[in-house]
């Protein structure tokens, strides 16, 4: 599907990428992969629980960190990441589900609940579906990004990815308050304080990109 929309109404946005020279890809997944597995496995050292973590929220924050300083060092304005949108919105419906159905083990689970959806993940204590809320609100985000993308409104093709990080951050910083890991500010744990910081560069980009 991904290659689908790229074809279909994505081509302008990856001639930037283009553009921008190979390094650009590998700033992206040098930086997804630090913070990646850095947030992830602090969290878990955090929440009692050390081994090797992963986290996607934290990937995207590498991510975006590593490429805003490539572009700031090569002097590129704008936006690129349009493209990534379908992908990474796709990305975690799916995935997400995996996270579900590998049950307690891969350390997603939420807190046990009273809520007639609750979910047996194997030791008989029914607990929110956390993954499934996140699959199914960015499925709904998905559908609409798609809409938007279809039509080329006008907002969301120049801001469509700052848009996806709000989404993403927001929806995921609610969530959290459902998972039994460790605080680090308050009843704020260690993934709440990056979303809130995505939050903010999403909000930040869009309205440097009105003023500019």
């Amino acid at each position: 599907m991904t290659l689908f929309v790229y074809n279909w109404r994505l081509k302008a946005a990856g001639q930037k990428i283009d553009s921008a020279g190979p390094l650009y890809g590998v700033a992206l997944l040098a930086g997804a992969a630090i913070v990646g597995f850095g947030a992830g496995t602090l969290n878990l050292y955090l929440s009692g629980a050390p081994g090797i973590g992963r986290s996607i929220v934290g990937a995207l924050a590498g991510a975006i960190a590593a490429v805003e300083i490539f572009k700031r060092a090569r002097g590129i304005s704008g936006s690129t990441g349009l493209i990534f949108v379908p992908a990474f919105a796709t990305s975690v419906v799916v995935g997400r589900w995996g996270c579900f159905l590998a049950g307690l083990s891969d350390e997603t689970h939420g807190t046990p609940t009273a809520l007639p959806w609750g979910h047996d993940f194997g030791d008989g204590v029914l607990r929110h579906p956390v993954q499934l809320y996140e699959s199914f609100t960015m499925l709904a985000f998905l559908v609409v990004a798609l809409v938007l993308i279809g039509r080329r409104n006008a907002v969301f093709m120049r801001n469509g990815f700052y848009i996806l990080v709000l989404v993403y951050a927001g929806q995921r910083f609610l969530w959290e308050f459902l998972k039994p890991y460790g605080a680090v500010a308050g009843p704020f744990n260690l993934f709440h304080l990056i979303c809130a910081g995505l939050v903010i560069y999403s909000i930040a980009m869009m309205a440097r990109g009105r003023a500019s």
